[in-house]
């Protein structure tokens, strides 16, 4: 455990205000709040997940997604327990809502993963599985701990963040990977009891005010979120607020946790939302959790050669140059790129983090 004071503050009547998220969740003595990793002990914010993971894996960067940043390379994933949103189609309830927090992690001192990073050759550390925004102060000091031995940091995140720790935290990453769930407050509220507003501000405070490289992704899940009118309206705000070459990744839904009576998402609404976001002006749009070989595809926006080819998250195709242009027009892609892509493929390899420790 750790004291994390920083963004929380005492109330009159013994609470702790925590300033993290927009939840601004207020805990009594003992009491958690609704991420269950922030506890106010002896009238102090207590980070109760600092040093502890649920679990590590190499692979592959296209699984965050992130079909623009160091294409082909691998990450070294982890997360730890808990979430600030409460989303009835959680996918990773399992780590999310776990509630076993001592005894179900590894113990991962940030020099540990950093070492692991770079001994396993993985281009980056990734906080996923569960949101970092809730264990920021321990996932800046393994970000500090892998940018020292030349590691990338990469955050797979809701974006439900204040301002003030937002800036904090964002300073220490390299990309990002950001889940728009819905272009809807009645969605956010009804489905992940949170809003859309702060939300929308990460995306534009990620894409006008830091280097972070941006990506962002929608779960498609039918009657909810998936209509023409919510997608045209999705689609044109982020290429008005973001730019046209900001990619985004259009997943399918199944049936999860506490939505179970949703049917699955068909690949033909996953299409339509492509060709709606094409036609609204963005240039990289793609499709998640099914096989389409345009979806998956990415095409140079000046002359519309394929340069980066994909069978779900292995590389099939590369037509950038040294620099991340395209061969056949020398227009630069957007995104970050090395000069010769990444050969980890579609391979999953859990790691025990205490051979490193």
């Amino acid at each position: 455990m750790r004291v994390v004071d920083h963004f929380s503050r005492p109330l009159a009547d013994g609470r702790v205000l925590c300033e993290v998220c927009p939840r601004a969740c207020k805990i009594g003595a003992g009491q958690r709040g609704l991420c269950y990793v922030r506890q106010n002990l002896d009238g102090h914010m207590t980070l109760t997940t600092d040093g502890l993971s649920s679990g590590f894996c190499v692979d592959p960067i296209e699984k965050k997604p992130l079909y623009h940043f160091l294409p082909g390379s691998s990450a070294l994933s982890f997360g730890t327990a808990g979430c600030n949103l409460a989303c009835a189609f959680c996918q990773n309830h399992e780590i999310s809502k776990s509630r076993e927090v001592a005894t179900s992690a590894q113990r991962a001192p940030p020099e540990a993963i950093a070492r692991a990073a770079s001994e396993l050759g993985c281009a980056s550390v990734a906080f996923t599985y569960n949101d970092p925004v809730i264990f920021y102060e321990y996932a800046i000091d393994v970000a500090e701990a892998c940018h020292a031995r030349g590691v990338k940091t990469v955050a797979v995140t809701a974006g439900y963040i204040c301002p003030e720790p937002r800036a904090e935290f964002f300073r220490h990453i390299d990309a990002a990977n950001v889940d728009l769930k819905a272009f809807s407050d009645d969605f956010y509220h009804r489905l992940a009891a949170a809003r859309l507003e702060p939300v929308l501000d990460t995306l534009k405070y990620l894409r006008r005010e830091t280097d972070v490289w941006l990506e962002i992704a929608t779960l498609l899940i039918p009657g909810e979120n998936d209509s023409a009118e919510e997608l045209d309206a999705l689609t044109r705000w982020v290429a008005k607020e973001l730019g046209s070459d900001t990619p985004l990744h259009f997943s399918a839904f199944h049936p999860d946790y506490r939505l179970l009576d949703r049917p699955p998402t068909p690949k033909a609404t996953l299409m339509r939302a492509r060709a709606q976001a094409l036609a609204n002006g963005l240039e990289h749009v793609y499709v998640g959790n099914v096989r389409d070989s345009a979806g998956e595809t990415t095409y140079c926006a000046d002359c519309g050669a394929p340069l980066i080819g994909r069978d779900g998250y292995a590389l099939t195709a590369y037509w950038l140059d040294a620099s991340g242009a395209c061969r056949r027009c020398g227009a630069p892609l957007a995104g970050r790129f090395s000069p010769a892509p990444g050969h980890w493929g579609a391979r999953r390899r859990p790691i025990d983090i205490e051979a490193w420790a």
